[in-house]
């Protein structure tokens, strides 16, 4: 099975993964769906994956984790994961993923994993269980797994990177072959973080319990307006970008700036002599806009979940190809054979 790939490639080979949190918000896309779409231009292979099992470190729901694996499917599609230049697939329905993370798991010290923000973080907000502190060998494995060369990442998933190039290096040392696993690149993202929009001093989260904190791809038009109009900002009124000292005000900067594709000086002067409420309005009218057609992709692929799985099938079967054939050499190489 082959999939279409440019003439001359910035990148040997592309994975990232996002969780099956159902329908994606704005943060979701313009920080990191957007630049997946893009890259499938730059990379002479892709692959992007449903990462079903990283959610399983928190209870779920059996029927609402099967439609947020879907919805999350369905909206990657819409917003322009082409199947014919990206291997779309389900983390799950490809077993080398958790048989390579214990394998890396029997070798990488726990000193290593204890350091992770993360696990710091929330070892302390959600019950502790293995998986928690195991996620960034799980992670590490779904990059290695491919001998992938490049990782399109956000801030807060570069430390786990660098965890999976240190793990890299360890079993490349130990088996003296610094070809067996390649050391995996971060891909930056050109746009940051998008905020809250009722506490702009965190990022904007589905974990949020306020709806009104987050815009969703499928929100409608007024329900937009609505989480746009009580978004947090100050009582300044000229716009200005500070994201320290008035974070609310910069986000929808921000938020602007990465729809129109303007930067934010150029934002900034958009909107001189205007105030947060025409601001509030202007930036309400171009999310409108952009989600428009994204919004209604996401409607037809609804209605045909024939193609949508017959996607992740084809998906899948690529996406094991390509792990058995390194997964393997990597069982050959330990004595496994």
């Amino acid at each position: 099975m082959s999939f279409s790939a440019p003439a001359r490639a910035l990148y040997p080979r592309i994975f990232s993964g996002i969780q099956p949190t159902g329908i994606p918000h704005l943060g979701n896309y313009l920080g990191a769906i957007r630049n997946w779409v893009a890259l499938q231009e730059k990379a002479d292979q892709v692959l992007y994956c449903v990462v079903d099992l990283h959610s399983l470190t928190v209870p779920q729901d059996a029927s609402r984790l099967r439609a947020n694996i879907r919805d999350m499917a369905i909206s990657l599609l819409a917003c322009g994961v082409n199947p014919d230049k990206s291997i779309l697939f389900q983390q799950s329905k490809v077993s080398y993923h958790a048989e390579l993370a214990w394998l890396l798991s029997c070798r990488t010290p726990l000193g290593w994993l204890r350091r992770m923000t993360q696990w710091k973080t929330k070892k302390n907000q959600q019950s502790e269980c293995l998986g928690l502190l195991s996620y960034p060998v799980l992670m590490a494995a779904d990059v290695l797994l491919y001998k992938t060369t490049h990782v399109p990442v956000g801030s807060d998933q570069v430390q786990h990177l660098e965890l999976a190039r240190d793990v890299a290096n360890l079993f490349n040392s130990a088996f003296d072959d610094n070809s067996f696993f390649p050391e995996p690149e971060p891909i930056v993202g050109e746009h940051g973080r998008v905020m809250s929009l009722r506490d702009p001093t965190s990022k904007m989260s589905k974990s949020d319990p306020s709806d009104l904190s987050r815009i969703e791809l499928t929100d409608t038009d007024d329900v937009i307006r609505k989480k746009i109009r009580k978004a947090v900002t100050d009582s300044t009124s000229e716009i200005t970008y500070d994201p320290l000292t008035r974070p609310g005000v910069s986000n929808l900067v921000s938020i602007y700036g990465g729809l129109t594709g303007m930067s934010n000086d150029d934002v900034i002067r958009h909107f001189v002599g205007k105030d947060t409420e025409a601001m509030k309005s202007d930036v309400t009218d171009c999310v409108i806009e952009y989600l428009s057609p994204l919004r209604k992709r996401i409607r037809e692929l609804r209605l045909d979940e024939k193609y949508v799985d017959e996607t992740l099938d084809r998906g899948c079967k690529a996406a094991r190809e390509i792990a058995r054939e390194n997964f393997d050499n990597i069982r050959n190489v330990l004595g496994l054979t």
